[in-house]
């Protein structure tokens, strides 16, 4: 798919103060200027993000109930009931949540919902199946319930307290419960809208240990340490892909730096599964390897397993399970790859398709676990706003992705009288429909996204950071970029430009990959870099000459070395490239 090429024009005068006070790169400075950092102090605080900076959870409304609820519970020894949604995510703060709860020797256990046998969320049957035959007095919904009115009422009505959890967006009324923590409420002063789920319970978690501090709760039993729950933190906030920004960015990387020195025994295992070995853990494994397989327990089996692998103290039983989770991820790649076959199918017989703004797929029989995972692969295919929807006879449960800058939950919204339940964010959103009002709801999807449309927001674009020569490039810019990391959302890995690049050689490798040996055609005595393009066209027939490379710069390990390697984002002929400010 062609690209749109952006070139940014960092300030310079701005990006050499910067470089000089911080004696950096002047590329890395740019980088840093590009994200909007435009003094030594904020570059010092991005540079070294810390726990201590964290915004203080007590902002969150109605923390301040839930506290005091959650800790009579603790102190009382009353039945606690953490309700768990079966994502990431969900699964991450449910295993935070039950860990630090036990550690106050607090009477908990946890429920994770069958996707397929029970659908998305907190429901009234929750409280007659789950909630009353446990004897539950709290209720705690993770990652979930912000939309779960009549669940709520039921519990009242049944003698049991209910706190909310939740980071997704949440329409008033809000749920009567005792507290509805959401950062995404209206009247909520926090400033923590990002916060992915396990972000909200990990605020939980601080703000009722200091209250328990202040009512002496410690001196009775060890105060837990909450730098040994990062890990949780950082798995389910990469893996939920909110924007690595502030809050989110400082709990990722105290997270991934935990993961460099694993204590504990389900993610170990689950490391040494996803071939994470002699190295610390990165963003992008958790995102490409720790994160699908977690997933795939509650997409395929039950995310039951996912928190058990978190919380197990016992290296055997963690082994079994990351087994089982590798497997049922192998399982959902069969089953995704089934999918996408049938939608490409579609479309080779309806390729007018191509010609609309949006994409909405229906597939009876289809798996519901695998049609968040295809909507994402095919929206990154095709890029434009995708639905793709498992019907199971008269109805349907379906996941949708966007394009940056088109919120799909506004457009989504837009088309609710043709939809049964909707709930997400502004880039993914899960549904439920009617089988017979599909076509219905595809027309109307259709002019939703054309009203948000403008026409850039279907073309991919390269946002390049700076322009180098291989000259540049050294272990020591390597080094400095890595400081930048986590990255995600709100804080892409950072892409350079080089021009009049010259094949040394190249060779096919993986399936459809290209590894190369590049130098610049202008230095012929210059020196060379390794570089691997991911999906490239004809990998086997590489060209001798690249005009201009975008790549990020990155350190590959292999057997416990490391070489500097590009990974080539776009190749373009000369002037594709524009420039902005």
């Amino acid at each position: 798919m062609k690209k749109q090429w952006h070139l940014r024009a960092a300030d310079e005068a701005l990006a050499g103060r910067l470089a000089t006070a911080l004696n950096c790169h002047p590329a890395v400075a740019a980088v840093l200027v590009n994200r909007g950092i435009d003094s030594p102090e904020k570059a010092h605080s991005f540079l070294n993000a810390s726990l201590a900076e964290l915004r203080p959870p007590t902002e969150l409304k109605d923390m301040d109930k839930a506290v005091g609820r959650l800790a009579r519970a603790v102190t009382s020894g009353e039945e606690i009931l953490l309700f768990g949604d079966y994502d990431v995510d969900g699964t991450t703060a449910t295993a935070l949540l039950f860990e630090f709860l036990k550690r106050c020797n607090a009477r908990v256990s946890y429920y994770i919902p069958h996707r397929l046998r029970e659908g998305y969320g907190f429901q009234p049957r929750h409280i007659a199946e789950v909630a009353l035959p446990r004897k539950a007095g709290l209720l705690i919904t993770v990652d979930c319930g912000s939309a779960s009115h009549d669940a709520v009422a039921a519990a009242r009505a049944a003698g049991i307290d209910v706190i909310v959890t939740d980071h997704h967006n949440l329409k008033e009324p809000i749920p009567a419960a005792v507290a509805v923590i959401n950062p995404k409420r209206r009247d909520c002063p926090s400033g923590l809208v990002h916060l992915a789920g396990v972000g909200v319970a990990f605020c939980l978690v601080i703000a009722l240990r200091k209250h328990l501090r202040e009512r002496r709760f410690w001196q009775q039993r060890p105060e837990p340490n909450l730098r040994a729950l990062c890990d949780l933190v950082a798995l389910g906030t990469i893996a939920d892909m909110v924007p690595l920004v502030a809050d989110n960015r400082i709990l990722a990387k105290a997270g991934l730096d935990l993961l460099g020195s694993v204590r504990r025994p389900g993610l170990a295992e689950l490391m040494e599964a996803s071939g994470i070995v002699d190295r610390r853990a990165e963003a992008e494994d958790v995102a490409f390897r720790l994160g699908p397989r977690l997933n795939a327990a509650g997409r395929i089996g039950h995310g039951g397993l996912s928190v058990e692998l978190l919380t197990t103290e016992s290296m055997e039983r963690a082994r079994s399970l990351a087994q089982q989770l590798s497997e049922l991820n192998s399982q959902r790649q069969l089953l995704e790859k089934q999918v996408l076959k049938e939608i490409d199918a579609q479309i080779a017989r309806r390729p007018e398709l191509l010609e609309l703004s949006s994409l909405v797929f229906a597939g009876e029989g289809w798996h519901e676990g695998v049609v968040g995972v295809v909507a994402s692969r095919v929206m990154e295919r095709y890029y434009r706003p995708t639905v793709v929807i498992a019907l199971n006879g008269s109805h349907g449960r379906g996941s949708a992705r966007s394009v940056p800058g088109i919120d799909l939950y506004a457009c989504l919204s837009a088309c609710e009288e043709r939809l049964e339940e909707l709930g997400g964010h502004p880039q993914a959103a899960g549904l439920r429909i009617a089988a017979a009002e599909v076509a219905a709801f595809q027309a109307a999807f259709e002019q939703s996204v054309r009203r948000a449309l403008r026409p850039e927001h279907l073309m991919p674009v390269l946002t390049i950071d700076a322009e180098l020569n291989l000259s540049d490039i050294s272990a020591e810019l390597a080094d400095q970029l890595a400081r930048l990391m986590p990255y995600g959302a709100g804080n892409p890995e950072p892409l350079f430009m080089a021009r009049d690049i010259h094949v040394v050689s190249s060779a096919p490798v993986g399936t459809g990959h290209r590894r190369m040996l590049l130098r610049q055609a202008s230095a012929p005595a210059g020196p060379c870099l390794q570089a691997i393009q991911f999906n490239a066209d004809r990998p086997e027939e590489a060209p001798a000459h690249f005009e201009r490379m975008a790549f990020a710069l990155r350190w590959n390990h292999w057997n416990g070395s490391r070489s500097l390697q590009a990974v080539v984002a776009g190749t373009q002929p000369a002037g594709c490239v524009s420039s902005a400010p």
